[in-house]
């Protein structure tokens, strides 16, 4: 355990956050092309309502960490541009869940592949043993980052 808090952590720390923005700028570029119609927040939204099928309103405020008002807002506006459809609740009527409609499922299949696309040309300007460190260290760096996730939520349960 020790290896993760040595005196190289804060340096390492360093380089990661130094490159992320590479990262952040290759999703920004994907979504720029791919979904120039929608803003950030508009597009986690969206996230949100695929990963929880049925959310309700109060729900993806909370996931998005908006007040009610101003998730209801952003939902008028992805319900009036078709990307997102209210259906009554299945057990209590007046609660309204949230779907996506099928050109947001579209939506979100050309923004991954777009992505894909950007992060691939990047990949390919690489060594093959730099490739193959990035993705070892990003799927370890995937599952510290879940795991730390999990305590976290096991505190506050």
């Amino acid at each position: 355990m020790g290896e993760h808090h040595g005196p190289d952590g804060p340096l390492h720390a360093a380089a990661v956050d130094d490159a992320a923005p590479a990262l952040l700028a290759a999703w920004d570029a994907a979504r720029e092309r791919a979904t120039p119609r929608l803003s950030w927040p508009q597009l986690n939204a969206l996230l949100v309502v695929e990963r929880q099928e049925g959310v309700n309103l109060r729900g993806l405020a909370g996931e998005l960490k908006m007040i009610l008002s101003s998730a209801s807002r952003l939902c008028d506006r992805l319900v009036a541009s078709g990307m997102v459809e209210r259906v009554p609740g299945r057990v209590d009527r007046r609660e309204i869940a949230l779907y996506l409609t099928p050109s947001s499922r579209q939506l979100l299949d050309d923004l991954r592949r777009t992505r894909r696309e950007i992060l691939g040309e990047v990949l390919g300007r690489m060594s093959t043993a730099g490739r193959a460190a990035l993705i070892r260290g990003l799927t370890e760096f995937s599952a510290a980052a879940a795991s730390a996730e999990g305590e976290s939520q096991a505190r506050t349960a």
